[in-house]
This record gives structure tokens, sequence and C-alpha cells, in this order.
């Protein structure tokens, strides 16, 4: 299963139609998708305007691919559940916004190999096949907590 996801910020019409026309391309995969409060019509894939948390999580831990917005609530839990995540950032130069740090979030996640980025439609695309046919990746992931690391340094942060 693909699970899509918008966010809670906002329609994203352009992801979502890129989405319901590769599920139109490929009815043999379940395609579930959060989409906020959008002007385009599904047709071709499982959507909800919003999910709750346990339904929400029920459907990103079962998924085999996330593909979201570049929101940091997704990308963390992609990294933390060990998901492949593919980011196609809302973009303010097109309404999507209102400003573009989906954009800088998704290109310095990309710079630090954390995550799959798509920019357009065809690279969205050419990203999942390769993720459907296991060319594709995680590429990282993080624990629940803090390292003993992090929590040492600011614990002498705060002492000094």
């Amino acid at each position: 299963m693909i699970f899509i996801t918008v966010g809670t910020q906002g329609p994203f019409d352009r992801l979502i139609s890129i989405m319901d026309d590769l599920a139109q391309e490929l009815p043999e995969i379940p395609f579930v998708a959060q989409i906020s409060e959008s002007t385009y019509k599904v047709k071709h894939m499982k959507h909800f305007e919003f999910i709750g948390p346990t339904e929400f999580d029920k459907y990103f831990s079962s998924a085999k691919i996330i593909v979201s917005h570049a929101g940091m609530g997704t990308i963390i839990s992609a990294l933390e559940y060990n998901k492949p995540i593919i980011i196609f950032p809302k973009l303010a130069s097109l309404g999507e916004h209102r400003n573009e740090h989906q954009l800088a979030t998704a290109r310095r996640l990309e710079r630090l190999n954390y995550l799959h980025v798509a920019y357009d439609r065809e690279v969205l695309r050419e990203k999942i096949l390769s993720m459907l046919s296991g060319e594709l990746n995680t590429l990282h992931s993080v624990g629940r907590y803090a390292s003993s690391e992090l929590i040492g340094s600011l614990q002498n942060f705060i002492s000094i």
C-alpha cells in the first residue's frame, strides 16, 4: 500500500492529482490518501479529508511507501518507523503554501541523504516505481528518543 499525506494546513491538489493518476496506472496496488480540503475530485484511490491519529498510525505503519508534502511531523515519523518516504514539497510560488520553507526542508534533507525528494510529476513517478521494484529503499532512520550523547551534551550545557 502507498500512503499519501498532505498534512492539515490546507490542500495539495497537485500532489493528489499526480497520485490519483498513478493509482489508475497501478490498479493492483492500494493507494490511501489523506487529502485535507482538496478541490481535486479523487477517482482512483481511497481517500479521507482527515484521518484521526489511531487510523493514521495504522495506515502509516502498514504502508510500503509514504508519499508526503515536506511536513516535519511526517518526515520524522517516517525516519522513526524506518519507512521509505518520498517528499514532494508544497511550493509558495504555486500558491500551495505561504513561503518556501518546504522547498528548503526538502533540499536540505536531500543533501543530507536522509530521504528521497521529487520536485516534479515524472521524477515522483520514477521514484515510486523504483521503490516498488526494490531499487530504492529507506535512506536514514532515527530512534524514538534522543541519544545518550545528546542528553549528556544538553545536561552539560544547562549546568554551565
